[in-house]
């Protein structure tokens, strides 16, 4: 039985910083993309972030230069950093592991952005 476990969500005022951090447990061959996803209330899941095995990585254009995603393939951990975060980034964040035939979800792990 494969899960993610999402952690570092929390409360944050506008300016500060968070670090997402993901880990997935069970068996998992060949991970091909790791990835961020949030959403919003009333709003569709969107992509906030992916990184390849290669190391490739792609962001939505709305947290470009703000945010960082990395990963360790060998522990099977991905990791978002979030930095200069506003209140529009506020969203329950999941994490999403990729293979040739499978896709995994995390349970999210909820981001609020305030003052």
């Amino acid at each position: 039985q494969v899960q993610l476990v999402e952690s570092g969500g929390g409360l944050v005022q506008p300016g500060g910083s968070l670090r997402l951090s993901c880990a997935a447990s069970g068996t998992i061959f060949s991970i091909n993309v790791m990835g961020w996803y949030r959403q919003a209330p009333g709003k569709q899941r969107e992509l906030v972030a992916t990184v390849t095995s290669a190391g490739s990585t792609n962001y939505a254009d709305s947290v470009k230069g703000r945010f960082t995603i990395s990963r360790v393939n060998a522990n099977k951990l991905v990791y978002l950093q979030m930095n200069s975060l506003k209140p529009e980034d506020s969203a329950v964040y999941y994490c999403n592991m990729n293979t040739r035939s499978r896709t995994y979800w995390g349970q999210g792990t909820q981001v609020t952005v305030s003052s």
